[in-house]
């Protein structure tokens, strides 16, 4: 890996100019982003593959991927190359009408899910999970159109998906939450099977649960929910916004437990950074929708499909589910025996690294981005490592030896 960066490359461009300006702008005490995110700790400017560069030309090693949004890392040249053709041939029509692309990345997702089904196209994993609701309300009807979702839960930030996002701190500042939503504790059947009466239209579960610590849900557990759903006449919603793609070692995170959900919500890597989401449905589920009960101005837009049928494209030809399996695996394997770490979960390259106590995983964090290398503090105790599916071992080899160096210097001072 070449780490050595011209710190003088961007003195002349336009990334510096607006670097300036943007300074400009804090020292005068106003930013112009709302405060949602806190005050932001890089300015990164160029990405490739696993490594970011910020506006002064530090060098980064990317493992987190936007949140296991990059999967194939940044600036990959076949979705770069298939957004700019795109671009310059035919970005966005109505629904009055459709386009190739988005047929063809319809037909590539139905396909991945093992076929049988039908896909509606958004913005973003919150929408997905909005038009999943939307769904199962249409289909249970009045009456009975509870869902039940569990508790260290994550599905968004939009009314409804918050809702259904098992986070009561999070909901406080918004109350009264829309009605109609139910949480167990996750993990815990019998709790499921009493929640789900006869007012419940669906069950809405992550495979892994990614902001709730990178929880895995287990095989036993997942079946039972399934085999509960289809005796019930209960819709299983699976939320793979995080975990899809092939992010876990298979192409989706319930194919672990080798079931079939009935719905399943899609977003992040799939289009490599491409805003763009998705939910698919079983025919007969997504036949309930009728003209006019939902939609989205930019459904099936032509510059997002063809971001994510080049994403998809590109994880086919490189069997990527098994590269994430094999690279986990790699990295799992080296962080487990660091004296620091309690434990590794998660599957494939979902991985949660849990501290010993007396680590705080926020100093942990910080150190490491000030080393150069990007992470997230899941929680207050465990570090979240996501890095794209086409990292390097050299790159994991490097990333591991900056979490030993970081986690043996905060155990010396605690």
């Amino acid at each position: 890996m070449n780490t050595h960066v011209n710190t003088h490359a961007f003195a002349d461009s336009d990334v510096a100019k607006q670097l300036v300006e943007t300074q400009s702008l804090q020292s005068s005490g106003h930013c112009p982003f709302m405060p949602v995110f806190g005050a932001p700790q890089v300015m990164f400017v160029r990405g490739q593959g696993t490594e970011l560069w910020d506006a002064s030309g530090k060098h980064y090693l990317d493992f987190l991927s936007g949140i296991s949004v990059t999967s194939l890392g940044h600036s990959h040249p076949a979705v770069t190359a298939a957004i700019s053709e795109q671009a310059a041939t035919l970005m966005h029509v109505s629904n009055f009408f459709t386009n190739p692309v988005a047929t063809e990345a319809a037909v590539m997702v139905d396909k991945l899910l093992g076929g049988g089904g039908q896909v509606f196209f958004c913005n973003s994993g919150a929408e997905s999970i909005e038009a999943a609701i939307k769904l199962a309300r249409k289909f249970g009807g009045r009456g009975r159109h509870t869902v039940v979702s569990a508790l260290g839960s994550f599905h968004g930030r939009t009314l409804a998906a918050l809702a259904a996002t098992g986070q009561p701190a999070k909901h406080e500042p918004f109350q009264p939450m829309p009605e109609g939503f139910r949480h167990v504790v996750f993990g815990d059947f019998a709790a499921l099977d009493a929640a789900v009466d006869g007012s419940v239209a669906a069950v809405l579960l992550e495979s892994v649960q990614g902001e709730g610590g990178v929880i895995p849900a287990s095989v036993e557990y997942l079946q039972a929910v399934s085999a509960l759903c289809a005796e019930r006449g209960v819709l299983l919603m699976m939320d793979e916004v995080q975990t899809g793609f092939a992010r876990t070692g298979q192409w989706f995170g319930f194919e672990h437990a080798g079931i079939k959900p009935d719905v399943v919500t899609l977003a992040k890597a799939m289009g490599n950074g491409m805003p763009i989401g998705a939910v698919w449905a079983r025919k007969e589920v997504a036949s309930v929708f009728q003209p006019g009960d939902h939609g989205s101005t930019f459904s099936g837009t032509a510059i997002a499909t063809a971001a994510a049928r080049a994403t998809m494209k590109v994880m086919i030809e490189m069997d990527a589910p098994s590269v994430a399996k094999a690279k986990g695996k790699l990295l799992s394997d080296a962080l487990t025996k660091l004296p620091q770490v309690v434990m590794v979960r998660g599957r494939g390259l979902l991985l949660g690294v849990e501290l010993q106590p007396g680590i705080d995983a926020k100093i942990a964090q910080s150190m490491l981005l000030e080393r150069g290398l990007v992470t997230n503090a899941v929680t207050a105790t465990a570090l979240r490592l996501a890095p794209p599916i086409t990292v390097l071992d050299s790159e994991i080899a490097t990333a591991v030896q900056l979490i030993t160096s970081v986690l043996a210097e905060i155990a010396s001072k605690s």
